[in-house]
């Protein structure tokens, strides 16, 4: 299991450094802030002075060099536009994205396991079909669009929920709604599917043999192993959720990091969008990793399979 552990860090850390690498090269590629920071009457050397200053006339080596060593000592640099310190605009915004990321997921899953649970169990019957076309219909309608129609429908005609904003339970609702639907879909399929794997072998036959109750068979021995491919789908999921958040955090104008890195981009703010990107890539990393770590703590076979790879 120790070799395992350390081999999945190793991975871990080629993979951050990938990232570091890949986010630093195309925002170099992206075009020169300098410009969009001086007026428009500004002189030729006042542009090469502001760009020696910022240190944007190195070499690309260099500027990535010094990026890494500062952000190994957990200085991400100082915002082009507000001059604050970029670690400290990504910290305050990253609760936001965290909070809407847990209440997305939680939402997902509140309606995705009775539904794949359900199917399972009505597996060819009318409830199952109607269970998996409504899950499909979530799956279908984008974030953007399905946030709108939100905002038009509970906001605007109703008024029952507030458009945007951050502070009471009311504002993330659609947020959340808009965010999870489309993985309803998707952890209700896997769940079906594994469940009914599970249902059809030797041991849960055993366990109705015996005449244990239907909840117990269900709950205590087919639904538990039916969840490791579950557990890593919601890892993998959780991690995108906190980088895809953007398109949600712009409609609904939700404070959180996915919302700061597209005014950055607007803005060409170098050091925030590497920033952003570099913290949001590594969390990414990091809970997929303990996902990884946390199946082969519920299945110990695949630890032993894959550490012998």
């Amino acid at each position: 299991m120790l070799s395992y552990v350390l081999k999945r860090l190793s991975h871990t850390l080629l993979v951050i450094v990938g990232i570091s690498i890949v986010s630093f090269v195309f925002l170099q590629l992206s075009g020169d802030p300098v410009g969009l920071m001086l007026p428009q009457d500004a002189t030729s050397q006042q542009i090469e002075d502001l760009r020696h200053k910022l240190g944007l006339d190195d070499p690309v080596v260099v500027q990535y060099l010094r990026f890494v060593g500062n952000a190994l000592r957990g200085d991400l640099g100082r915002s082009l536009f507000s001059n604050e310190p970029v670690a400290a605009l990504i910290l305050e915004r990253l609760p936001a994205t965290v909070e809407l990321a847990f209440f997305s997921m939680a939402f997902a899953l509140v309606i995705a396991l009775p539904i794949g649970i359900v199917s399972a169990l009505k597996r060819g019957t009318l409830i199952d079909t109607a269970s998996m076309v409504l899950a499909l219909f979530g799956l279908s309608m984008p974030h953007f669009w399905l946030g709108i129609m939100m905002i038009m429908l509970f906001s605007v005609q109703l008024g029952w929920l507030p458009t945007s904003g951050r502070g009471s339970f009311a504002q993330i609702i659609m947020p959340a709604a808009a965010m999870g639907i489309s993985m309803v879909a998707l952890f209700a399929r896997l769940t079906r599917s594994t469940l009914l794997e599970v249902l059809g072998q030797d041991y849960v036959r055993t366990a109705r043999a015996k005449g244990l109750p239907e909840y117990i068979v269900i709950g205590k021995h087919a639904l538990k192993n039916a969840m490791i491919p579950l557990v890593t789908m919601i890892g993998m999921e959780f991690g995108l959720l906190l980088g895809g958040a953007v398109i949600i955090e712009t409609v609904f104008a939700w404070p959180g990091v996915g919302r700061l890195i597209v005014q950055a981009i607007m803005d060409r703010d170098y050091p925030v969008v590497q920033g952003a990107v570099m913290l949001l890539s590594m969390i990414f990393v990091i809970v997929n990793l303990l996902v990884d770590l946390a199946y082969g703590w519920l299945d110990p076979d695949v630890s032993l399979r894959r550490a012998s790879k």
